[in-house]
């Protein structure tokens, strides 16, 4: 497939390409692949199969999180403010300071507090899908991470709309929609209005009497030079919610996309229940919600032939690996009853996603929910995707639902 590098940069060629015929050709021609996008912009490799992504992902000692981890055309060359301050731009030892407290705040118990709200949230979506001929479900996906992630960190719901708004200014900055001029005018704007935000929050809370939510455990928690700073609380605040929100809004409109093109393999999900768990992971695999993670190569690093530098950026194409025919029998086709599943959706290693137990537990309700309550899923119009090479997304899928008839519940 004809690209040029740059385009890998574009955030409207994601929105309008399929990728998977790019990502196909990589992994078979050019598993390594040095990208130079020019504009002043610094050149970074490209891997794609599965083996290469997970080598990036996982080997902390060849490649680092401490310089971000984000493939953002603002920030490839610039030194990194949140290095070894934010736990996604750590390395271990240093992560683990960061992640092992938290985890106490994604626990399975604590999990298990929202399952009431999940519940909730997934019927009222659904409800207001079959309440309208034809509705566009696509916003009320995004409404659905927010609300637990905002119930979990104590953000008042008053404020839900609006935090939405800025994480996608802040990773669809080149979006007409979500846009508020150029990219980097619009990610200043959404940074600063988050910290901002964030900062507020901190100030109500004391480190006598923090409340028990995930900013409360922040504030609590002591790192080897001593408590949490202001700076770290907000950094690692402003984390949490990017990661919570970008990703279970797509795996969302996915499983309508799925469900409408194959609703053999869900009514045999409906009848065998057993088949749940392996179409989660499927759909996981299937959606990948994050498209790329940011590395940089600590030392020099022999791969395919070619030499990567020490310092030099590399992308690992988490897309890609999650088709790769290497790993993956017949990987374009969907099917709820594969096994085994090595996707990558989480991601992989020290920085496996902190919120996947939370993410999964949500999909897991929610596809209880549609598939009690829904017969068939149809797409009632144009589907639009976010612009974005990080994640793809959706912003517009008009869908119709039909209700299963009582008799049948």
């Amino acid at each position: 497939m004809r690209f040029q590098d740059s385009d890998l940069l574009d955030s409207g060629f994601h929105a309008s390409t399929d990728m998977h015929a790019l990502w196909a050709d990589l992994r078979e021609n050019q598993p390594l692949y040095r990208a130079e996008p020019g504009g002043g912009r610094e050149p970074f490799w490209v891997v794609t199969r599965h083996e290469d992504v997970s080598r990036v992902l996982r080997s902390h000692g060849e490649f680092s999180s401490r310089r971000g981890t984000i493939l953002c055309v603002l920030d490839l060359d610039t030194p990194d403010i949140a290095s070894d301050n934010m736990m996604a731009d750590t390395d271990p030892p240093r992560h683990r300071e960061f992640r092992e407290p938290l985890n106490k705040a994604f626990a399975p118990p604590v999990v298990a507090t929202q399952e009431k709200l999940l519940r909730d949230l997934s019927r009222d979506l659904i409800q207001s899908a079959l309440d309208a001929d034809v509705y566009d479900i696509a916003h009320k996906t995004m409404m659905f991470p927010m609300a637990v992630t905002g119930t979990l960190m104590g953000l008042p719901p008053e404020s839900w709309e609006r935090l939405v708004e800025l994480v996608m200014m802040t990773i669809a900055y080149d979006d007409p929609d979500y846009s508020t001029g150029n990219a980097q005018a619009t990610v200043r704007q959404a940074r600063h209005e988050l910290f901002e935000y964030f900062q507020k929050e901190y100030a109500q809370r004391t480190r006598e009497d923090v409340d028990p939510d995930v900013i409360g455990a922040m504030l609590a928690m002591d790192l080897s030079e001593g408590p949490m700073s202001q700076e770290q609380v907000l950094l690692n605040a402003f984390v949490l919610l990017i990661g919570a929100n970008v990703t279970t809004p797509h795996a969302l409109c996915t499983l309508m996309t799925v469900m409408a093109e194959h609703p053999e393999q869900f009514q045999a999900v409906r009848e065998n229940p057993e088949l749940r768990a392996s179409c989660l992971q499927e759909l996981l695999r299937w959606s990948s919600p994050v498209t790329a993670l940011m590395r940089y190569a600590v030392k020099d690093v022999e791969l395919h032939g070619q030499t990567i530098r020490a310092g030099e950026p590399v992308s690992a194409w988490i897309g890609a690996a999650n088709r790769d025919e290497r790993v993956f029998a017949d990987p374009y086709t969907f099917d709820v009853t594969r096994r085994p599943n090595k996707h990558l959706a989480f991601g992989l290693g020290p920085h496996y996603c902190i919120g996947a137990n939370l993410a999964k537990v949500g999909l897991e309700i929610f596809l209880d929910e549609i598939l009690d309550r829904v017969e068939t899923v149809e797409i009632a119009g144009e589907v639009r995707h976010v612009a974005s090479h990080f994640v793809p997304g959706y912003k517009s899928m008009p869908v119709r639902f039909t209700p299963r008839k009582t008799e049948a519940r």
